[in-house]
């Protein structure tokens, strides 16, 4: 069990353990109710920190109780929710922390690297000295359970807390390398079982033109096993035009290349082999959490696969077959031979 409630000399905490079992230090700091924070404490203790979580006031004993445990080593950051962050913001002028985090309160300016996450506009976004970031939310919008949890602003506030907390503390990961093993496992080893490997315990993959993939484990799994890696062609290849790597995530764009050859279960689910060739433009964001991959989520451009083996007929729909793809290969192809007015611009 890599978390728990500890008693520690400065009293009771929520010990989170990193898998690699030690690393850089994070001292989290609730807004009133510690218990909420003990699932951020999990994620962060995933990411590689050794995370105390105390259900006390005394931070100056707990800083000195994290920096005690056999499982730290290296730098420590503060993360604060509420007055928890005013708290956060004040060790890190005070000096006692590498780097904070806040979320929702303001603080004292700071030499240390400092995060801050307000729900709405604010004049904050105007201080120096504070990497501010603006949600256009309510209340609690990144704490869990709140009644004002919003999930995709408070996943965001966290891709940026985790950012900062990489780029003083480490540890560091390389995301490019461990994407490609994933897709090593898919591709070219074709086995699923060390596909499940690279990723957490619930994963999830969302192939969003047509809704394919599996959410949790065991739904993972079967559809790895049995509809991605034996349904996808063996010609399949990938162009790669772009990437960027951040710090809990890659995003990758490529060309998909493959002749529809076999009944593309995920692809094209239900469509019977067509034989004709397609490329087609991709894009996929996959997030990690420390070395495992969380989930993926997959972009590409149905009705140019549809236009491509023949079941849609492009006549009079603003939709292209193979040219998109060709044009993300090459960008000075012609542009705009859909748009009819184009021409009516030409000598304005």
């Amino acid at each position: 069990m890599n978390r728990s409630w500890t008693q520690l000399p400065a009293g009771r905490a929520w010990h989170a353990r990193p898998p690699q079992g030690s690393g850089p230090g994070v001292l989290l700091l609730h807004g009133g109710d510690a218990a909420a924070l003990t699932s951020l404490a999990d994620l962060l203790g995933e990411e590689g920190y050794t995370v105390l979580l105390p259900a006390h006031a005394d931070v100056v004993a707990a800083l000195d109780d994290l920096r005690a445990l056999p499982t730290f080593r290296g730098r420590v950051a503060a993360v604060g929710f509420g007055t928890g962050g005013r708290t956060a913001l004040q060790l890190a002028a005070d000096g006692r922390v590498d780097c904070a985090v806040s979320y929702y309160a303001p603080g004292s300016a700071s030499d240390a690297p400092v995060v801050l996450h307000v729900a709405g506009p604010s004049e904050l976004a105007r201080r120096k000295n504070f990497e501010v970031y603006v949600y256009g939310q309510s209340g609690a919008f990144a704490t869990p359970g709140a009644a004002e949890y919003f999930k995709p602003a408070a996943d965001m506030a966290y891709s940026r807390t985790l950012a900062l907390l990489r780029r003083v503390l480490g540890p560091y990961y390389d995301l490019s390398s461990l994407w490609e093993a994933h897709r090593s496992c898919e591709f070219e080893t074709r086995d699923a079982d060390a596909t499940m490997k690279t990723m957490v315990t619930q994963p999830y993959v969302n192939h969003i033109p047509t809704l394919t993939g599996g959410y949790g484990q065991a739904e993972l799994h079967r559809f790895y096993k049995h509809h991605f890696i034996p349904k996808s062609p063996n010609d399949m290849r990938n162009i790669p035009i772009s990437r960027t790597v951040g710090a809990d995530r890659v995003v990758n764009e490529g060309v998909l290349c493959f002749t529809h050859d076999t009944e593309i279960d995920w692809l094209l689910p239900g469509v019977p082999p067509t034989g004709r060739y397609v490329e087609v433009g991709l894009v996929g964001i996959i997030t990690f959490r420390g070395d495992k991959l969380v989930h993926e989520h997959i972009y590409w451009d149905q009705a140019s696969v549809l236009v491509q083996i023949g079941l849609l007929d492009p006549k009079g729909l603003p939709v292209a077959g193979i040219d998109s793809a060709k044009k993300i290969l090459d960008p000075s192809l012609p542009s705009n031979a859909m748009m009819q007015r184009w021409r009516e611009s030409e000598r304005r």
